[in-house]
């Protein structure tokens, strides 16, 4: 009862004095923000918000395979587990943090048998020493207990609870580059698959316009100019037609490695449509805070920073530890348990550095440069962001008009292309006029599928850079801590 009495001013003094720790409580900064997107005339942000891209951003373009090729990433891309297990990583350093809240209670058992020297320095110059053999057997209980009188134990769990957060929103960020690139790569390898049905397809005509020449060559009807023309135009074709195979393979051994499956073993079957570009929803620059996981990841990284400013300076003050321990110590097992054998001891210490050489300063100092260096990677990093929304807002109406003239120029080659071979074969124009045509014809339509995969991968990077279907959750790191800590 006495022992109960004297120790309740201490531990309400403790318990009074762990609300406070030292060090500046973390506010987020403020970041530059833009007020609007620079558009095209008659543009406005969607509203409402319920139009957002949530979860499987994929999935907007509408492509069975490549839906199951995101699945098959998500589950067996090498990075995603990585990046997960720095996630279980950083969750388990947070829960040794928060351990520190808690007293830590213990047990010992012990059991020796020893026999002293008789040699040994005499203790008392009256007292002849003798060898003895004993035993001793030992049991006990104990408790430790650090009172976080200026906060250290609880700015390093704030340090710690943000660093999990921000691993969570790295794998967020390693989540979304991994499906952007493997959209990407997937678009790309569609387009080139379009590239290369519209090469056989135009090698097809020129091999039936090869055979028509050299009949015509053999009756004395042409010349060798037209057949060396259509000859060289056909192995040109086919020259372009192997390279774009080449590419394509590249492109399919790409897309194994992000799916987690050895390249030798994966095929992806030639399919030369390819999807429409979607339309993306893009909401209000305030609002891409909340959807950039990259930008989440500096913010936690700022909140760590922080709180190593408190961390630090909780070295300028005393540390306090309380410590309990009950048991028993006896020579003989059975009398371990006996009253005589009962121990039991309860203190505090308390340690104060008096000189360090600048060492304790020079930390602060340290720490303090940290988080003025995370807050520029953070503002960077949300500039970075305008800058690639932006980049793709530009990107898809400058692709779009320059699809719509593709087309045109397109279609009035292959109109060309039709008139030139009528005056072929009619005996007006040579096959020169034909050859030019072909060309033409091809280059436009090549360029017109390019440009549509060019609007695929610019749209793959304006959701990218939205941050696809993710958002920030809002709760902050102090304020969880502050509540784990009451």
């Amino acid at each position: 009862m006495k022992l109960r009495r004297a120790s309740a001013p201490i531990l309400l003094a403790v318990m009074t004095l762990c609300g406070c720790a030292v060090g500046p409580d973390y506010q987020r900064p403020d970041a530059p923000i833009a007020q609007t997107w620079k558009t095209d005339a008659g543009w406005q942000a969607g509203q409402p918000r319920d139009a957002e891209l949530k979860g499987a951003w994929w999935e907007i373009f509408g492509d069975a395979e490549l839906n199951r090729l995101q699945q098959q990433a998500l589950q067996n891309g090498q990075t995603m587990l990585i990046a997960q297990a720095r996630v279980e990583q950083a969750r388990a350093q947070a829960n040794v943090a928060n351990s520190a809240f808690f007293p830590q209670i213990g047990a010992q058992l012990g059991a020796s048998r020893a026999r002293s020297s008789a040699d040994r320095p005499l203790s008392n110059p009256n007292t002849r020493n003798v060898s003895i053999i004993q035993s001793d057997f030992n049991g006990a209980f104990t408790v430790d207990y650090e009172a976080d009188l200026f906060g250290r134990v609880r700015r390093q769990a704030e340090s710690a609870l943000a660093s999990a957060e921000q691993a969570q929103a790295d794998l967020e960020n390693t989540r979304l580059i991994l499906t952007a690139e493997l959209a990407a790569d997937y678009f790309a390898l569609r387009e080139t698959d379009a590239e290369i049905d519209l090469l056989r397809q135009t090698l097809g005509a020129q091999n039936k316009a090869l055979d028509y020449i050299t009949a015509r060559h053999d009756l004395g009807a042409a010349s060798g100019l037209d057949f060396n023309q259509q000859q060289s135009l056909v192995a040109g074709t086919e020259t372009q037609l192997t390279l774009l195979e080449n590419q394509r393979a590249a492109y399919q051994n790409a897309i194994a490695t992000l799916v987690g499956v050895p390249a030798p073993e994966f095929t992806l079957a030639f399919d030369p449509k390819m999807a429409t570009v979607p339309a993306i929803p893009v909401t209000a620059p305030s609002t891409l805070l909340e959807r950039r996981p990259d930008i989440a990841a500096t913010e936690r990284a700022m909140a760590a920073a922080n709180a190593q400013i408190g961390l630090a300076k909780s070295a300028y003050y005393p540390s306090l530890s309380l410590s309990a321990a009950y048991g028993s110590d006896a020579n003989r097992i059975a009398n371990l348990f006996s009253a005589p054998a009962l121990l039991w001891s309860i203190g505090a210490s308390a340690a104060q550095t008096l000189f360090d050489g600048g060492r304790i300063s020079a930390n602060v100092d340290f720490a303090k440069a940290g988080y003025q260096e995370s807050v520029a990677n953070y503002r960077q990093t949300v500039l970075n962001a305008f800058q690639e929304v932006q980049d793709g807002l530009n990107g898809d109406a400058a692709l779009a008009r320059a699809g719509k003239s593709a087309g045109v120029a397109a279609t009035s080659a292959e109109n060309s292309l039709g008139l030139s071979l009528d005056r072929y074969r009619s005996g007006v124009a040579s096959n020169l006029e034909v050859v030019v045509a072909e060309q033409t014809f091809l280059g436009y339509r090549r360029q017109e599928v390019q440009l549509q995969g060019q609007r695929l991968l610019n749209a793959v990077k304006l959701i990218k850079a939205l941050g696809g279907g993710w958002h920030a959750e809002p709760a902050l790191a102090s304020e969880r801590v502050e509540k784990q800590a009451q």
